[in-house]
């Protein structure tokens, strides 16, 4: 028994110790694929917390960003044009902006492919054909598509705020910046291709609000939170339902089995 016992002991301590490890080891990882960048600061967003909301009109500036700005360069492959519909898109809206794309269609009765203008089901458009295009257009480098980069990011939407303000003119002294290279904070390495997207004034709001930088990243950063968790609203709802639910059932069980035990007494 003595034997048996010191055996689970033993492999009870070698699993304790291999989890320690690999927790560890992941955090290594991740600092070190941080590159020494300091750890984004924690913003305040609407959609933060089990009662969080997306902001519609951050929402909205948000598409806008991303419509004149980073959809030259960037997709948004997972999303179609109907989901804008989510955000306070009508459905007209949603029709005009589509139809400024053209998808490929077919084959027609002749067997060819054709293009068409795009509709409310289809997904947005790529800025370009495929992979090789994009490197050639971006000196090699291949931009992401963003649908998900809120939940590929640490730090999600704090890290893509903090990466789009983190831009510095001049490398700190001592630190070799490549060629065709720019410096941020935030960034692993701190060397980044993508020259800085945004800047005071660089798109003009529809609803007039200021057109800082600070607001145009805060507002991409939402947008793009949203195209990682178009769903998360509904989620949360169905979670509080459920919550409400169990604490209701329990009560009433509780008080069921007090009424029976109390005849049996």
């Amino acid at each position: 028994m003595d034997k048996l016992f010191h055996i689970q002991l033993s492999r009870t301590f070698a699993a304790i110790t291999l989890s320690l490890g690999l927790i560890l080891g992941a955090g290594a990882s991740i600092a070190n694929a941080a590159g020494g960048a300091p750890k984004p600061e924690k913003q305040e967003w609407s959609f933060n917390g089990i009662f969080g909301t997306y902001d519609r009109g951050a929402l909205r500036r948000g598409f806008q960003v991303y419509s004149e700005v980073c959809a030259g360069c960037h997709a948004l492959g997972l999303i179609a044009y109907r989901n804008l519909g989510d955000i306070g898109f009508s459905e007209d809206e949603i029709k005009e902006i589509a139809a400024e794309f053209e998808v490929e269609d077919g084959p027609d009765d002749e067997g060819e492919m054709y293009m068409r203008p795009a509709l409310p089901a289809d997904h947005m458009v790529p800025p370009f054909a495929n992979d090789n295009a994009a490197r050639s257009s971006n000196n090699g480098a291949l931009p992401p598509d963003l649908s998900l980069m809120v939940k590929a990011r640490f730090g999600g939407a704090d890290y893509l705020y903090a990466l789009m303000t983190g831009y510095k003119e001049d490398a700190p002294d001592g630190f070799e910046l490549s060629e065709d290279m720019n410096y941020n904070t935030y960034f692993p390495g701190h060397q980044i291709a993508m020259a800085p997207p945004l800047e005071d004034e660089m798109v003009e709001y529809a609803d007039g609000t200021p057109a800082t930088l600070q607001q145009h990243a805060r507002d991409i950063s939402t947008f793009l939170a949203w195209t990682a968790s178009p769903e998360m609203e509904e989620r949360k709802s169905l979670g509080i339902k459920t919550i409400l639910f169990l604490i209701v059932l329990t009560a009433m069980m509780y008080a069921l089995k007090r009424q029976i035990w109390a005849k049996l007494h």
